[in-house]
């Protein structure tokens, strides 16, 4: 195992990462952009895995702070009470990877600058807790013909079993992750390993679209 790691080291230099993924999957990633609307249970884990997988620009927006019940599932520490989500958040994913390019947006998305907003990205993660911010950030990003690639959370609440949580392509667009059933709303339970379930599989379909093995959509294939 040392010999390998060693080889792998003196064939890609000083980069970690290259070593453990491949030049061109890490170049890939570098090169990519992907937005995190909302940077809450979902869109904190989610900025992280894609951060800790070499992806090289976020844009992340949300208006809110760090509160002590964010702390369950939230990618935050008690240092961060208090303090704007998109700030603690960019703050760790610069920890993880200091050459990570994060933009961030401390604002509500809304219909009158969600496109502004993402316009640079070909990939937005969508990571919303309100079902009316879901649907606007969705329906005005699909609207534009040359919009990014949407990928939702659809149901993540409870503590079903992980089989439950998939991805299904539901459009050229737009992909749904979750069970598709369980709600946030309402005062529904949200537990941290299943609120993670959800994210990875965003993250992981971002890193697989930005891969080649997922079609994109933006161009129609």
């Amino acid at each position: 195992m040392g010999e390998q790691s060693n080889a792998a080291v003196e064939k890609h230099g000083a980069d970690p990462l290259a070593a453990r993924i491949g030049a061109e999957a890490r170049e890939r990633l570098r090169a990519a952009r992907v937005g995190v609307a909302g940077a809450g249970g979902l869109g904190s884990n989610i900025a992280v895995m894609l951060a800790r997988s070499g992806v090289g620009h976020l844009v992340i927006a949300d208006f809110d702070v760090v509160d002590e019940s964010n702390l369950n599932r939230q990618h935050y520490f008690r240092r961060h009470l208090g303090r704007p989500k998109v700030e603690a958040l960019a703050e760790q994913l610069r920890a993880i990877d200091p050459a990570v390019c994060v933009e961030t947006h401390r604002t509500r998305v809304t219909e009158a600058n969600v496109r502004e907003l993402f316009a640079a990205c070909p990939i937005v993660c969508e990571a919303f807790d309100n079902p009316e911010a879901k649907a606007l950030l969705v329906e005005q990003l699909l609207t534009d013909p040359a919009g990014p690639v949407v990928i939702a959370g659809n149901g993540m609440a409870g503590t079903g079993p992980a089989a439950e949580i998939a991805t299904r392509r539901v459009g050229r667009r737009l992909y749904l992750c979750g069970d598709g059933v369980s709600d946030v709303g309402g005062g529904a339970a949200l537990f941290a390993p299943r609120v993670a379930l959800c994210a990875a599989q965003q993250a992981l379909l971002a890193v697989r679209l930005i891969l080649g093995e997922e079609g994109m959509g933006r161009d129609g294939r």
